[in-house]
């Protein structure tokens, strides 16, 4: 059983290498390609790797959340108690800053950024709704039939993702707030994260619904 200490640093890790893995590898690859295309897949490739990577490493010691959203779920699942849902969700939010400002650091830019990247509009908070709603089905379902597999549904879920939501799925309230605190090719306004934050959470909490029925088997036949 590990301390809670450990959890909260486990956490804090992970997010803060999601976070540096997002805008650092952005930054890369915007310098390496005047192509947008090639520059979301040097993007969307390393961000679905560490994500698989992280959630093996750490998930033994705090369950690897790494995201509000999905803590969330376990706090209403009654997976983890309230006090230390609120504490993951905050050192979250700290590791993914810090992860902001590590990229930062490594690629020699200023540290404290604001972000002008406009991500807004129906399509932006639905997409949001759909990558969030995908990670936690995905996360669930891994859970319920293969424990051991999760740490690579969740990368290809994500990967996947970048690609089929038109905000390059964020699915992250901490990696909101921090990405809008980077200017850089991940970035996103801060003006624009409330809007993400509320989606992510919306669609967290209709995959738990849904999920919560669908993996409940019935005790009864079915009968013709």
């Amino acid at each position: 059983m590990y301390t809670v200490s450990q959890r909260l640093v486990a956490e804090f890790l992970g997010t803060c290498f999601l976070v540096a893995t997002v805008v650092g590898s952005g930054i890369m690859a915007d310098r390496l390609s005047e192509d947008v295309g090639v520059s979301l897949l040097g993007n969307t490739l390393p961000t679905g790797a560490i994500l698989v990577v992280l959630i093996t490493m750490l998930g033994p010691i705090s369950g690897a959340h790494f995201n509000p959203a999905v803590t969330l779920v376990f706090a209403l699942r009654k997976d983890i108690v309230v006090s230390l849902a609120a504490a993951y969700m905050l050192v979250q939010i700290a590791g993914g800053i810090a992860g902001s400002l590590l990229a930062h650091a490594m690629f020699e830019l200023p540290l404290v950024q604001i972000s002008q990247t406009a991500r807004a509009g129906p399509g932006q908070w639905l997409a949001e709704v759909v990558a969030t709603f995908g990670l936690v089905a995905a996360i669930l379902s891994g859970l319920k039939f293969r424990a051991d597999a999760v740490p690579w549904l969740v990368g290809l879920y994500i990967t996947a993702a970048y690609w089929f939501t038109a905000s390059t799925s964020f699915a992250n309230p901490a990696v909101a707030i921090a990405r809008g605190l980077s200017d850089t090719f991940a970035g996103i306004r801060p003006v624009d994260v409330p809007a993400f934050i509320f989606a992510e959470a919306l669609g967290a909490v209709l995959a738990l619904i849904v999920f919560r029925w669908l993996l409940t088997a019935s005790a009864r036949k079915e009968t013709d």
